[in-house]
């Protein structure tokens, strides 16, 4: 039986096949859709031995090569968080780069198979990295740092997570704060990726230091936007100056348009922040130092991820009107650097008309979903994405939903279709025991991975 799709009216996609030049890179990406990040939770883990934790696996590395099929893939491949501590990570199974990894050895090689992998039909792969800051697990570590000394009350829902005690961090902090960006993308250029992607959005580290919510900081990085955004800038300019960094090497960067939560980052302030960062020093005639803004929004605490504005609905992207409140900051179009949104989409009607409005449109949970989605969609095939049961549409569920398929994907099994209504139960019947056995696992850090389907899946391409 054919899958439920979202409602899609027909429309020419040729704008979504256009090509699009970067500055300053100078690199071009072959169309306007980009698989964004979303957790994997594949990379190796051990509960001890931190060095063994966050190397690609061969799930990894099978996952980006079917995203990467296609002679119509996407025009760029984020990965997911890589985190740049071992023990300070965004979630269990993340892929990780320190300052204590060289560029050789299996760790490399994992990250060198990834990039072959996902260009191997023409997209550009981005390594998107970060750092949870106060949004650190407790279970994983029992401090941490952030911009200032603000801890994160327990968040309520089924996992009842608890995050660490931050300190606000020093100078020393952030000068290894800003070495270990680097040195990531030093590390990910050696091994083929086309770029890097700073994770400022979100509520994780650097967004702490963005929004006036929580920095709190009296020094040089605290109180203006100027100021706040000084270790985004920093970290910025030395990539680009890095010998070790080609030029033509993508640098982006993700960011909120808004935080949806009482004296976060507004829509206007972002306007703001976007301007600063794109004429920060170093910028010259090519643009500032980043080739493409990524806009989303929210906190982990407050995503904004829902369809609850009826203009929202409408236009099914969650961010595109704080985008055009934003987008104008960067120039009109062609603007050097670019932008792209992410959150939402699920049309091909939704996706060409928010080119009226930025450069090109990311597409998360419909990837795990159907991994040959670009293609799909811009050779005619489709019109929109599967419409997954009422059951698995919750922001929470979905992540956790799309982190099973991507786990399917990555063993060679085509991802359950979540329009389905009796592969909806039977996974929720599977996320049940899940839960339960996480919840039990607590801070013995034993189990990883998403939700394991217990029930029989096809073989990938059937």
């Amino acid at each position: 039986m054919p899958s439920n799709r979202w409602k899609s009216e027909l429309v020419d996609v040729a704008p979504l096949r256009e090509p699009l030049v970067f500055r300053p890179s100078g690199r071009v990406v072959r169309n306007r859709l980009f698989k964004t990040a979303m957790t994997e939770g594949l990379a190796s883990w051990s509960p001890r031995d931190i060095s063994q934790r966050g190397m690609p696996t061969a799930a990894s590395v099978e996952l980006y090569r079917r995203w990467g099929e296609e002679a119509n893939t996407f025009g760029i491949i984020e990965t997911g968080n890589i985190d740049i501590e071992y023990d300070q990570i965004n979630a269990i199974g993340d892929m990780i780069i320190t300052l204590n990894d060289a560029p050789s050895g299996t760790r490399f090689e994992g990250f060198v198979s990834i990039a072959k992998a996902a260009k191997a039909n023409g997209a550009l792969i981005i390594g998107q990295t970060a750092h949870p800051g106060n949004q650190l697990h407790a279970h994983i570590r029992s401090n941490t740092i952030s911009a200032s000394d603000i801890q994160l009350v327990p968040k309520k829902g089924p996992l009842g997570e608890f995050y660490a005690k931050p300190r606000a961090a020093t100078q020393d902090d952030i000068d290894h704060i800003v070495a270990s960006f680097v040195h990531a993308a030093e590390y990910l250029a050696a091994a083929g990726f086309d770029g890097m992607q700073l994770h400022a959005a979100h509520g994780y580290l650097l967004a702490q230091f963005l929004s006036g919510r929580m920095n709190r900081r009296t020094d040089a990085y605290g109180g203006s936007i100027s100021n706040r955004a000084r270790i985004v800038v920093e970290i910025a300019q030395g990539v680009r100056s890095s010998p070790r960094v080609p030029k033509d090497f993508i640098l982006a960067i993700k960011l909120n348009s808004v935080e949806f939560q009482e004296g976060g980052l507004t829509a206007e302030e972002a306007r703001q922040l976007v301007a600063t960062i794109d004429a920060s020093e170093g910028s010259g005639e090519e643009g500032g130092p980043f080739d493409y803004v990524e806009l989303s929004g929210g906190t982990w605490h407050s995503t904004g991820m829902t369809w609850d504005r009826e203009s929202t609905r409408r236009r099914e992207a969650f961010f595109i009107e704080f985008a055009e409140k934003i987008v104008p900051a960067l120039g009109q179009s062609p603007r050097k650097t670019k932008v792209f949104i992410t959150g939402g989409i699920r049309s091909a009607a939704a996706m060409v008309g928010a080119l009226d409005v930025v450069d090109g449109v990311g597409l998360g949970r419909p990837a795990a979903q159907e991994p040959r989605i670009a293609n799909d969609i811009l050779e005619g095939r489709i019109t929109s994405s599967i419409k997954p049961q009422k059951a698995l549409e919750d922001i929470s569920m979905g992540l956790r939903l799309a982190g099973t398929q991507m786990g399917q994907i990555g063993k060679g099994e085509e991802p359950l279709d979540a329009s389905d209504e009796q592969a909806a139960r039977e996974f929720l019947a599977d996320e049940a025991k899940w839960h339960a056995a996480m919840m039990a696992d607590g801070d013995k850090l034993e189990l990883s991975g998403y939700v394991k389907l217990s029930t029989p899946q096809r073989p990938y391409g059937e």
